[in-house]
């Protein structure tokens, strides 16, 4: 998160060959010969799935005569080159595909690919079409059946063709960013078949545009930066002591003067759905609210002895929640994402020494709703239940960060609101992240040690450069640099993923073309950690070159 508290908070083909060749694998009876996607590494991959599994009734059929200036035999390719790296790659022998005179992207383009279709003949330079492929033709079909899960697909290379399929649109789509990778990389896609499917479901950007203005066409750049990598969330911080960033009809009077219109939002937002990237929209409270607070300073609060709380609201007040209420209805229908984000970070009565004694309204408050027994901090979480109710009354699923979580109190926060676990340095005590997710709670992981690039570099805070992530975190390392032991709290369905967080504690530190500059490669490093569970099968100095190579 960030702080005041917050620990500060088209020539499209380039050609080249398409890399050292990966270890050929025997499996099977007839010595069906299998190409693990490690690309070059010698640990072990995940196995290939055979390739009957690719050759469904879906999967189009082509003559089999090669042209007469081909050998008779093609040697055995490696796995293309992609950030992310496949997760399994079956090689056959045959002389893949790459774009051609009279090659087509072709799809039912009255149907759900249509989109996908445009953009990837775009990409390619080539034409779209409906109807049956053809020889030469990259073909795009949705196939309910197929395993994988909404975001995998299977990509086929055979006799001079490629099809993508998937049991979703967003794994078709993902397909096709392995298609545009895999041409800039080798210059075509080897014959053979890749089963893909990520490894984390949550993979993303946060940022901050509350305390830095970023313009909408540099938010639309990032999304395209993101799918290419296969990321699908972005998290949209526009509420902050600093700023209010977007424009509003309830309370015009909060936002600041540098801002997204709503129809800039609403641009934003359609661009993200196409790239099947959903974007999470977060109104920090009851901390982080200067901006609502300057226009309504009835609201903040002070303790006994009137000493002010920067960005802190008096929950005791209705009028708090009352105008926040009013701004999640208000933003709903233009998120139409799945989420909500509460934030509920540093809210600073709980900071202090004392609560009860500081902030005796606080308390007063607690007994009249929660019985004689409450204390500030069931005030606190009640004020984040009540707000995660109002979100899922909104269609919305709740996510708030770590420390808006409180135990031992007569009030418990909510089971159903997902955990954003960020803490790594604060000036209190953190509750540990294995003790959430022994409470059975979900978890996403925003590790504030490796993926917190906080403008500025205030409090001890280094601009990440992505080798770090890529040669040491994973997804089960929450807090500091030791990951949770215990692998079963922290398998996929209990960290569901992470994202890469920009904080603009300093904002001038940086200038929008900098900070693009700066995020680049330490998301490449995050898209290969959540998309594949194994160690990166290249160094970082050829994970970096690919990147480079691939223009990511």
């Amino acid at each position: 998160m960030g702080l005041p508290v917050r620990a500060a908070k088209a020539a499209f083909l380039r050609g080249g060959a398409a890399g050292a060749a990966a270890t050929l694998v025997l499996i099977g009876l007839g010595c069906q010969q299998t190409q693990p996607a490690n690309h070059g590494s010698a640990s072990p991959r995940a196995p290939s799935v055979p390739t009957g599994h690719a050759s469904s009734p879906s999967a189009a059929t082509h003559a089999s005569t090669a042209p007469t200036s081909a050998p008779a035999t093609w040697p055995h390719a490696a796995a293309p080159r992609t950030i992310p790296s496949v997760r399994a790659f079956t090689a056959q022998s045959g002389p893949g595909w790459k774009p051609g005179k009279n090659s087509r992207v072709v799809a039912d383009l009255k149907g759900p690919l249509a989109d996908e279709a445009r953009m990837t003949a775009a990409e390619l330079g080539l034409r779209t079409a409906s109807g049956t492929p053809r020889r030469g033709d990259l073909s795009l079909a949705v196939a309910p059946g197929q395993s994988g899960g909404a975001e995998g697909y299977t990509l086929t290379v055979r006799k001079g063709s490629a099809r993508v399929t998937g049991p979703a649109t967003a794994g078709v789509f993902y397909g096709t960013r392995t298609v545009k990778q895999a041409l800039r990389s080798g210059g075509k896609l080897p014959e053979g078949v890749i089963h893909d499917s990520p490894a984390r479901s949550q993979r993303g950007l946060n940022l901050d545009i509350a305390r830095k203005f970023y313009t909408a066409g540099w938010i639309e750049a990032r999304l395209r930066e993101m799918a290419d990598l296969k990321l699908n969330q972005l998290g949209l911080h526009f509420s902050d002591d600093q700023g209010f960033r977007i424009q509003s009809d309830t309370h015009p009077e909060i936002v600041s003067a540098q801002h997204l219109t709503k129809a800039q939002v609403r641009r934003i937002v359609a661009l993200a759905q196409e790239l099947h990237i959903t974007v999470v929209p977060e109104i920090d409270s009851p901390g982080h609210l200067g901006a609502v607070i300057r226009q309504h300073p009835d609201l903040q609060l002070r303790n006994a002895g009137g000493t002010s709380f920067q960005g802190d609201v008096d929950i005791s007040k209705p009028g708090s929640a009352r105008i926040v209420d009013q701004l999640m209805r208000e933003y709903a229908p233009l998120f139409p994402g799945r989420y909500w984000h509460l934030g509920a970070d540093e809210y600073l009565a709980l900071t202090v020494k004392d609560p009860e004694a500081s902030f005796p309204q606080l308390v007063a408050a607690a007994h009249r709703k929660y019985g004689s027994r409450a204390t500030v901090q069931d005030l606190a979480t009640g004020w984040l239940n009540d707000r995660a109710a109002v979100a899922r009354s909104l269609g919305k699923e709740p996510k708030a960060w770590n420390d808006g979580f409180f135990n031992g109190g007569v009030i418990t926060p909510d089971k159903n609101i997902q955990v954003e676990y960020w803490t790594g340095r604060t000036k209190w005590p953190a509750r540990p992240p294995v003790e959430y997710l022994r409470e059975g709670r979900k978890v996403v992981n925003l590790n504030s040690e490796y993926l917190y690039y906080v403008l500025g570099q205030p409090n001890g805070f280094t601009y990440p450069t992505g080798k770090r992530i890529y040669d040491e975190w994973t997804p089960g390392t929450l807090r500091g640099t030791q990951p949770i032991s215990d692998k079963k709290l922290t398998g996929s369905s209990r960290v569901l993923g992470a994202r890469f967080a920009v904080w603009s504690d300093q904002p001038q530190a940086q200038t929008e073309q900098q900070v693009a500059k700066g995020i680049r490669l330490p998301l490449a490093a995050l898209s290969q950690r959540l998309w594949d569970p194994g160690k990166p099968p290249l160094t970082w100095s050829a994970f970096t070159r690919l990147a480079d190579r691939l223009g990511l």
